[in-house]
């Protein structure tokens, strides 16, 4: 397996990851516990990071003096339908804003074209410091497919 396919793919309009529900993502009832859609959506954002040529890692130590780090602000979250163990999910992340101190997110989990989960994720620009700053024009044309 290359690491193109462990890690999704880019598409037209952002990203797309494909994951298997395991037993360790489902409750008592062999429903997938809330909270792990959470992990779902974190892995398709990193992924999508990898993708596009950003290496969190080192934007927070070389990215300039002040360093670059992204943190979740602000989840949206509703819940359609549930998953369950076995399932394969489809997660989408699309870019809706990438500019200033902030990206917005769109994100969904399907399961064979169902909508599961529907999420607005808003993304903090933080230097090392933990105070806002710009994103840069480039990396922001980037998550926008414009570089």
């Amino acid at each position: 397996m290359t690491l193109i396919a462990l890690s999704g793919e880019l598409t037209d309009h952002g990203h797309r990851l494909v994951q298997r529900v395991y037993y360790e993502d489902t409750d008592f009832s062999g429903v997938v516990y809330h909270a792990r859609y959470l992990h779902f959506m974190e892995r398709a954002r990193t992924d999508y990071l990898r993708l596009l040529g950003v290496e969190q890692a080192t934007l927070a130590i070389e990215g300039d003096v002040e360093g670059l780090v992204f943190v979740v602000h602000r989840m949206e979250i509703d819940f359609k339908a549930p998953a369950r163990m076995d399932d394969i999910l489809t997660i989408t992340t699309t870019t809706e804003k990438a500019g200033g101190a902030k990206m917005v997110l769109q994100q969904e989990i399907r399961r064979e074209g169902t909508l599961l989960i529907a999420a607005k994720v808003i993304i903090a620009v933080i230097n090392g410091q933990g105070r806002p700053r710009r994103l840069p024009e480039a990396l922001g044309k980037k998550f926008l497919g414009q570089g």
